[in-house]
């Protein structure tokens, strides 16, 4: 009897032990991917997105931990993705969880996307890390799972956050609940730009935006906070559409916090996100007068993945598209008022390049690569369950292969990341020339009107010569003055561009000589510059202060040749195409030249010059130590000669003007400067 007992209790816990055995190999992860497991009460189908039905939560991690949320609640969510065949949902812990662990969010309500119509099903977590990249403030995670709905596979899903407000997500302050006379009512807020209207929602009087107050919550938000917002919004829309609405102080600037706002809109282009204004989020924090624009939400259309474009508008791709013109959504009012502030214009134009400078386009593709590898087991396991090639929503295009869809998507980031560059350059104002400032490279003058260089021939004339970036004779060095005026010296010849017209002379009398080079001589009026900005094209003239002469091309011709001349200077030195020039970098350093004053030298030897004979040697003593050779450089840098130091060297074929020697003894270097007459 007792041996039966035993029997019938060893039995009891081998059965014990099988079904736990069994249980625990059932919570397993089908892929390399963390795998949630929701079991709803009684398996009963989630049938609502709006009332929540209990449930059991295990989610199986990478190291096959397995952690149980009893009391979990899960309901659909989404508007029209509620309506998908693979849907969304949304779950609720009993208490605030640390559900996807440090640097997240610990709260009690996470989202599980589905993200159907998005065959590659990236395209909100490649977004989100765009937001990264642009530091706005909060992002949504976008951890990716294999999900188990009561029993039944339903695919690859992203586990992301709630837009709501708390640490890690709309990180502002939480208003006191309930109200007392103390409570300060200024903020936070939470608001959306709706365009389902859904919650408590308003429409703004002038551009009749609608405004979804998401926090504080519906059940939550008493009068006087529904007051405070609305009026605060009607402010900034008014503030908008006033006639100063683009003035930094008074304007709409005053009242947005303008890093995110352009950081926010650069986004919503760069993806092409036709609903992004649509679907708007922005906040005001407490005791903070600005609104501040984010998170990025709801990218699963974007990059070109809504066919309503091309049935809508007959485009065949958004690529080289602005949302602000054919997007969804009232934020598109707003927006548009701001293209007409040049400030934005401007910011969004430099912020742009700025991020482009930074490696934008590398970083997205380097996120997608990464993901590309992380999903590549579960997408094959998704879609061997929904199909690759079949329609789920809005797809544009349909493959036959995931990698066709990554590919899609990377040259459409490729193609319309160009074509913002060229669009929003196109679309800034544009700014005066500037007073030119000149560095220490030669420069090309070129002929607005023939885009021909002026070059100095060897005799010292001044002409038109086909555009060239390596010829000497069309580059010049450009210093600027103690007076603010400038110098122009001529590379090849060493000469300085010269107006050398005689007699009476003044803007309009005695006009027509030609431009010569001369002598570089300090303070010479004739050979000083002013360098007059023109338009915004970074045109300018070249004035004479001498004479107060205009230099231009004699009679706009384009043949080569054409002499230069001192000419008119009237009011029409802005128009006239025969007068403008564009000064152009040609990218070579004019060479740092010795600069130090001859003194005798220990060795026992010193540099003469003989300004009769026009000879330069060394004298000494001890002629066996002239064993060194010695080069003479003009003023500007350039080389004009060599010669060893026991021999004479003549300079009388050299123009006028300062020189330096520079020689090296004993591993010194030594210079010596002298000036020919």
């Amino acid at each position: 009897m007792i041996m039966h007992r035993n029997l019938k209790h060893l039995t009891m816990l081998a059965v014990m032990l099988l079904t736990a055995l069994q249980t625990s190999a059932q919570w397993t992860r089908r892929t390399n991917l963390p795998t949630v497991y929701v079991n709803t009460f009684n398996n009963a189908n989630i049938t609502s997105k709006d009332v929540y039905i209990y449930s059991t939560l295990r989610y199986v991690d990478e190291n096959d931990s397995v952690a149980v949320y009893d009391s979990t609640q899960i309901r659909g969510r989404g508007n029209s993705t509620w309506r998908l065949s693979k849907k969304p949902y949304k779950i609720k812990f009993n208490q605030k969880e640390k559900f996807l662990g440090k640097g997240y969010a610990k709260a009690k309500k996470w989202t599980l996307l589905a993200n159907a119509g998005d065959k590659t099903m990236i395209r909100n977590a490649v977004t989100s890390a765009m937001g990264e990249v642009t530091h706005l403030k909060f992002n949504p995670a976008y951890k990716f799972v294999d999900m188990v709905l009561n029993n039944q596979y339903l695919g690859t899903y992203q586990i992301s956050d709630q837009v709501d407000v708390r640490p890690h997500r709309v990180d502002i302050v939480e208003q006191d609940l309930p109200l007392t006379g103390e409570s300060d009512i200024s903020g936070g807020y939470l608001l959306e730009v709706d365009g389902f209207e859904d919650g408590n929602c308003f429409k703004t009087s002038i551009y009749l935006v609608p405004i979804r107050i998401h926090y504080p919550d519906d059940e939550d938000i008493v009068a006087s906070q529904n007051s405070y917002i609305r009026n605060y919004i009607k402010q900034f829309e008014t503030t908008l559409a006033n006639k100063n609405f683009d003035d930094p102080e008074a304007g709409y600037r005053s009242m947005v916090d303008t890093t995110s706002l352009i950081d926010w809109y650069l986004c919503t282009e760069i993806s092409a996100n036709i609903d992004g204004f649509y679907s708007t989020y922005f906040y005001k924090d407490q005791q903070d007068p600005l609104l501040y624009w984010g998170p990025l939400w709801d990218y699963d259309i974007a990059y070109n993945n809504d066919y309503r474009m091309r049935s809508e508008q007959g485009l065949s791709t958004t690529a080289r598209s602005l949302m602000v013109d054919i997007g969804y959504g009232a934020t598109k009012f707003w927006m548009n008022r701001m293209w007409q502030d040049d400030w934005f214009c401007k910011k969004v134009n430099d912020r742009y390049n700025e991020l482009l400078d930074n490696g934008l386009v590398d970083h997205l593709n380097g996120v997608i690569d990464s993901l590309v590898t992380l999903l590549d087991a579960s997408q094959q396991l998704n879609y061997r369950k929904w199909g690759i090639n079949t329609s789920m929503y809005h797809e544009v295009v349909l493959y036959s292969s995931y990698n066709q869809y990554i590919s899609d998507l990377r040259s459409f980031i490729s193609d319309h990341t160009a074509w913002l560059k060229e669009e929003f350059n196109s679309r800034k104002p544009l700014e005066p020339t500037p007073r030119f400032q000149p560095t220490t490279v030669y420069y090309r003058i070129v002929n607005v009107n023939t885009r021909k260089d002026m070059e100095m021939t060897s005799d010292g004339k001044v002409q038109q010569a086909p555009a060239s970036n390596s010829r000497e004779s069309s580059q010049w060095q450009i210093t600027k003055n103690d007076d603010d005026s400038y110098s122009i010296v001529n590379r090849s010849t060493g000469l300085a561009l010269n107006d050398p017209t005689q007699g009476t002379v003044g803007p309009t009398t005695n006009v027509g000589t030609q431009l010569n080079g001369a002598t570089p001589e300090d303070g010479e009026p004739s050979q000083q510059w002013d360098l007059l900005p023109q338009g915004t094209d970074g045109y300018y003239n070249l004035l004479n202060l001498h004479t107060s002469h205009i230099a231009n091309l004699q009679g706009g011709s384009a043949n080569d040749g054409t002499p230069i001349l001192s000419y008119t200077n009237d009011d029409r030195n802005a128009t006239s195409n025969n007068r403008l020039w564009l000064i152009v970098s040609t990218g070579i350093p004019v060479p740092e030249a010795p600069t130090s004053i001859a003194t005798p030298e220990p060795d026992g030897y010193a540099l003469a010059f003989n300004n009769v004979t026009h000879e330069l040697h060394f004298g000494t003593d001890d002629r066996s130590a002239l064993t060194f050779t010695a080069r003479l450089y003009a003023a500007d840098g350039r080389a004009v000669g060599s010669f060893r130091a026991d021999e004479r060297f003549s300079v009388a074929s050299l123009p006028a003007g300062v020189y330096i020697v520079s020689w090296n003894v004993g591993g010194k270097q030594r210079s010596a400067k002298f000036s020919k007459r």
